[in-house]
């Protein structure tokens, strides 16, 4: 028995260590392919990064999130590391059944410690079997976030980590009866009845067994490794190991999510710099967006080879929770299993210029296998019958709303690489949904999405009671004012916006707070061209802008160095508030790329504050049921989740209940990634699906606060009380309506004629 157990358990161990080495070897090298990232991006502050990724595996800060799955997933992702010396203590014991670790094997503490994570790494994994047996796929397949995942792989993976720990659990139990324990002790406090099972076995029959349960576990362990070795995509276990450096090198050393801002798009680890790069003479190869695997940066393929499989972004994301074909998880699966296969491909020197010719000779290819030379002539993007490996009906349906960001247990940055993928196809390739074409040409020639005149960005101000400062036409400049009030597109062109607008400058006149807004020769901040794909635009929109905020703002330097310093004007505090959450975001954590920095807030971040201090008294009272939605850009981006539901609860009159998903689970409007231009023309509307979440309360008004999300909540209310499936009374209104309403008395006769939330029978910008 020991002779037999020696010779299998070395002949796998030896076997297993050489081929998981060469694995190691050809992920890195698969890796390296990627494109390189701007000097210092991912390996700026190393000691922060560091405790981060303390923080997030020790906290399992993600996975926690889930309750009993995080606790047991802790104690598997502790045992597999912590219990690597007890695989060094059982080939001890083929030669020796009652050999211990030296110092460490006899020592009170780590006994303890090995009795209690061994024991709970064996109940933990046990805890995840059932888990994932209780919502694997079934008829309603959608429903299950396994939907999709490679499930034979994963009771692979499960079926290892049980017998492991099986296998430790028994052998502390023979190794008690070997070393002839008599009752319970402080190093078998929960192996113990192990021990007392085994006891009046003969001494070689407890060596035997030893011999015996030692060779399971060995050959479990190497088996495992030899099985993984061969299969480098098997993400549910390389996650282990990957999951490390991917922490290590996410895009916010501090430990932020991959949201709020988009990276400006890079060619060869530079910033693209579009006045030489769309330069005839410009001699250097620029690459726009992602047209082939190997233009992911190296983080993006060391994301793809990362993916578990879990399939928590999956479960959150509003496309596939409302039948359409975009899964994060099964669009970061496919990436990565076309990566490995291409791998060999592109390792040979294989790879296209930008003209489509072939990079490397007959000759360097010749030993490359045919798998990877026919992998290597997929479209990135195309149909099924096109063999694309992303189909464009996935890549469109995004609305970019950061729910897979915000679940990914390992930092995987969704985002990021579908508006990379959509880089290309809008700037090379002229390929996205025609609607979203009208979009752009009104950007381009109209500075808005809607085509309109820039002089009717101003035409609300006519309808209200005071006068509303404007920078260049009643105020010089932005010295004069605390705030700049950057009223966006929408909420100067969009009728439902529009009421928004003037309910916050309302609210801003009474509690006396000095604000103004620009003249009407801003333009769009660019949000939905950069995430429909079109960064040359964004950048020329953005530019602009933050040329104009930038003179708005400035100082004035007419008085001559060393003049007297009274004759110069202070400088502006560059105090930005929007009421539009893309806007917010852009202005605040996109600007920064193009030299605009501004201390940006939303308005309901401002109406807080002013509640707080007592200058906007809610008084009147507004009776019903109300439920908050919230938008994603304001949400999950950046994390403004508490003032509104703070103003909404100073609101006397109101009753307030959450629906099922919200804050860092709530479900998107669907207007988000650009998608507010374009048609839903597969499966069930995103907002249909929000509304009928707000609906199952019963509710007499729901709020938001995002003018996209006003109206696409609108539009899918209208239609569902045409349908007779709403209550003719519900409102869809903005936080700053509401307020409105409650610090304004029932008799002021400034009040709305039109009561705040009247449904709008117009359509929405897509038709």
């Amino acid at each position: 028995m020991q002779l037999a157990a020696i010779i299998v358990s070395l002949v796998l161990a030896v076997v297993g260590v050489a081929l998981f080495a060469r694995a190691i070897a050809q992920i890195f090298q698969a890796v390296r392919l990627g494109q390189p990232v701007p000097a210092g991006s991912r390996t700026d502050e190393p000691w922060q990064r560091t405790v981060t990724l303390l923080r997030e595996f020790l906290g399992h800060t993600r996975m926690n999130r889930w309750g009993i799955v995080g606790v047991a997933h802790w104690f598997v992702a502790v045992g597999f590391l912590t219990l690597v010396l007890t695989l060094i203590n059982a080939l001890g014991q083929l030669f020796k059944a009652d050999w211990l670790l030296p110092v460490l094997g006899s020592w009170l503490p780590y006994e303890l410690f090995i009795e209690f994570i061994g024991t709970m790494t064996t109940l933990g994994i046990l805890t995840l079997i059932v888990i994932r047996q209780l919502n694997r796929p079934g008829k309603a397949e959608r429903k299950s976030r396994f939907a999709g995942s490679k499930t034979g792989q994963a009771y692979f993976v499960e079926a290892v980590i049980l017998i492991i720990g099986v296998c430790i659990m028994l052998l502390r139990g023979l190794e008690g009866a070997l070393h002839h324990v008599d009752g319970y002790t402080a190093a078998y406090f929960l192996s113990y009845p192990l021990v007392a099972a085994f006891d009046g076995l003969s001494t070689g029959a407890l060596q035997n067994l030893v011999y015996l349960v030692a060779m399971v576990k060995i050959g479990t362990s190497f088996v495992w490794m030899i099985t993984v070795a061969l299969k480098t995509n098997m993400g549910v276990a390389w996650h282990r190991f990957l999951a490390f450096p991917n922490i290590w090198f996410k895009r916010e050393a501090r430990g932020g999510n991959a949201l709020g801002e988009l990276q400006p798009m890079t060619s060869g680890g530079k910033e693209i710099d579009f006045e030489t790069a769309l330069d005839e003479d410009n001699e250097e190869e620029v690459r726009f967006g992602v047209s082939a695997v190997e233009d992911f940066s190296w983080k993006g393929l060391l994301d793809f080879s990362t993916c578990t499989e879990c399939g928590r972004c999956q479960s959150q994301c509003p496309a596939w929770n409302t039948g359409k074909p975009l899964s994060p998880k099964l669009l970061i699966m496919s990436l990565r299993d076309h990566a490995h296969a291409k791998a060999p491909y592109l390792l040979a020197g294989g790879g296209k210029t930008m003209e489509g010719e072939e990079k490397a000779t007959a000759e360097q290819l010749a030993d490359v296998p045919q798998s990877a030379l026919d992998e290597a002539e997929r479209p990135l993007i195309g149909t099924a019958e096109e063999g694309g490996v992303i189909d464009p009906d996935v890549l469109w349906s995004c609305t970019t709303c950061g729910a897979c960001v915000e679940q990914c247990p390992v930092d995987i940055e969704h985002v990021d690489h579908i508006v990379d993928m959509r880089r290309y196809q809008v700037m090379i390739e002229s390929a996205f949904p025609s609607e979203a074409g009208t979009m752009l040409k009104n950007l381009e020639k109209k500075g808005n999405p809607w085509g309109l005149a820039k002089k009717q960005r101003l035409e609300w101000t006519k309808e209200l009671d005071f006068e509303v400062p404007v920078v260049g036409k009643t105020i010089e400049d932005l010295t004069e004012v605390e705030y700049l009030y950057w009223v966006g597109c929408a909420g100067a062109l969009e009728d439902r916006a529009k009421k928004t607008t003037k309910a916050f400058a309302e609210l801003l006149h009474i509690a006396g707070v000095d604000f103004a807004i620009m003249g009407g020769d801003e333009k769009c901040t660019g949000d939905s061209a950069r995430r429909l794909g079109n960064e040359f635009l964004f950048q020329q929109l953005g530019e602009e802008n933050v040329a104009n905020l930038n003179a708005a703002f400035g100082e004035d330097d007419s008085a001559e160095e060393g003049g007297d310093a009274s004759t110069k004007k202070p400088k502006a505090s560059k105090k930005i508030v929007a009421t539009c959450p893309h806007c917010f975001n852009t202005l605040a954590n996109e600007y920064p790329q193009l030299g605009g920095e501004y201390e940006v807030i939303h308005h309901t971040q401002l109406l807080q504050h002013l509640v707080d201090e007592g200058r906007l008294v809610p008084v009147t009272p507004v009776e019903g049921l109300i439920t908050y939605h919230d938008p994603c850009y304001l949400g999950r981006h950046n994390k403004v989740y508490t003032p509104p539901r703070e103003i909404i609860a100073k609101v006397p009159g109101l009753r307030s209940e959450e629906m099922h998903r919200h804050k860092e689970r709530g479900f998107c409007c669907g207007a988000g990634g650009a998608r507010m231009w374009m048609e839903e023309r597969i499966g069930k509307r995103i907002n249909n699906e929000r509304v009928d979440e707000a609906l199952s309360l019963d509710p007499d008004i729901v709020s938001t606060a995002c003018p996209f999300c006003l109206v696409m909540l609108t539009d899918s209310v209208n239609g569902k009380k045409n349908d007779g499936a709403a209550k003719e009374d519900l409102q869809v209104v903005d936080v700053a309506q509401l307020l409105l309403d409650s610090v304004k008395a029932p008799t002021d006769p400034a009040g709305d004629e039109d009561p705040a939330g009247a449904p709008e029978p117009e359509p929405t910008p897509a038709g």
